[in-house]
């Protein structure tokens, strides 16, 4: 028998938002289908009905009982739902993907709705209040109560997850699927014969800080030389974004695309594609780019990058968040052609432990040890 086939399958069950949006929401989807891959039964649990990403196994939908007339008592009915369906379907394990942002809730989790279950808490960001409330050591009481806790990035745990008393917590990141690589070449007419630059996510500009970016590339000129700018996603902030580029010279050079759920065929062809986030947890649109052969300009946020890009090997890592040093990153980018060959040379190769066959075995791992 080989190590696979003595390996014990188990009952899952993934809880999430939703499947659809961010990156949080991308990797339990993935999640759904590496572990499914690996014999295990899965079932997963939405709150909100929003789906764009593939997923595998028993979908309960708790987002299809919403009404435009939702009130608290509503609310406690799907919760007790919930619980009944936990409880019914007898896990093995609980794999948490919510961000956790309200304590008062979070204690309600704990107390009632996960009471007497095994459990696993990922932290997805190292935005501490999305994952621990305003009280964090109190949160941290109820990670300890869990068979252990997955962080997506080595900074969450080290930095954030142990040093608030957190005593279980394990790293293991967010996975790419080797079959994006294969995503189909069709490309959208605004931006077909067009050599551009990418950024990519949800519009939200006090964490993805897009104007930053814009406004990067405006001082770079690179745009002088007939190279775009593409944002995609959707997002509150976006309006006030078209309106910031309406002011710009570079105007003519920036196009806004809506979010698209299977972006790989955009990446592919883009020149780069940069971050410029506040924080992220383990930011998935540096793998992905690079999964497919994209090298990538980055701010050396906290969280993620770091772990991610080798400074001028398969991407740029820009220290500081200023204006003047990213221009001069996509500028360097698109002129300096030896250093962006080498960069792109190295991509596929600098990501390949985040594929998600290495992913799945360490999560299968982490199932083997902890459910006893």
């Amino acid at each position: 028998m080989t190590q696979m086939e003595q390996a014990k399958s188990f009952k899952i069950c993934l809880v999430s938002i939703s499947l659809a949006g961010g990156g949080a929401e991308r990797s339990c989807a993935m999640l759904s289908g590496m572990l499914t891959n690996l014999g295990h039964q899965v079932h997963l649990v939405i709150l909100n009905d929003e789906i764009d990403f593939k997923f595998q196994g028993k979908l309960f939908n708790l987002g299809k009982l919403k009404d435009i007339n939702d009130h608290s008592l509503k609310r406690f009915l799907r919760f007790r739902k919930l619980r009944n369906y936990l409880i019914e379907e007898n896990f093995d394990v609980i794999i948490d993907h919510r961000s956790k942002n309200d304590y008062l809730r979070e204690l309600f989790y704990d107390q009632f709705i996960y009471s007497s279950l095994k459990r696993i808490y990922v932290i997805h960001s190292s935005d501490k209040e999305s994952y621990f409330t305003k009280s964090a050591n109190k949160m941290a009481t109820i990670y300890n109560k869990n068979v252990t806790n997955v962080s997506v990035s080595d900074y969450i745990k080290n930095k954030i997850a142990l040093k608030l008393g957190v005593e279980k917590c394990e790293v293991i990141y967010n996975a790419f699927d080797s079959d994006w690589e294969n995503a189909s070449n069709k490309i959208l007419s605004e931006i077909e014969n067009k050599t551009y630059i990418l950024s990519y996510g949800r519009i939200d500009d006090s964490v993805k800080d897009f104007s930053f970016l814009i406004k990067s590339f405006q001082e770079s000129k690179v745009w002088e030389n007939d190279v775009s700018l593409v944002i995609m996603g959707d997002g509150k902030d976006k309006e006030n974004l078209k309106k910031l580029v309406a002011k710009l010279p570079c105007k003519e050079f920036v196009v806004f695309l809506p979010f698209n759920s299977n972006p790989f065929s955009i990446i592919k062809k883009a020149k780069f594609v940069t971050l410029t986030s506040k924080y992220e947890g383990f930011p998935m649109v540096l793998v992905e780019t690079l999964s497919m052969g994209i090298p990538v300009v980055s701010l050396d946020i906290v969280s993620g990058p770091s772990e991610i890009i080798n400074h001028k090997e398969n991407g740029l890592l820009i220290k500081k968040r200023e204006v003047s040093l990213f221009a001069e990153a996509l500028h360097i980018m698109c002129t300096n052609i030896e250093l962006y060959e080498y960069c792109k040379s190295n991509t596929k190769s600098s990501v390949q432990k985040f594929s998600d066959k290495i992913i799945a075995e360490q999560w299968n791992q982490l199932l083997q040890n902890e459910l006893h």
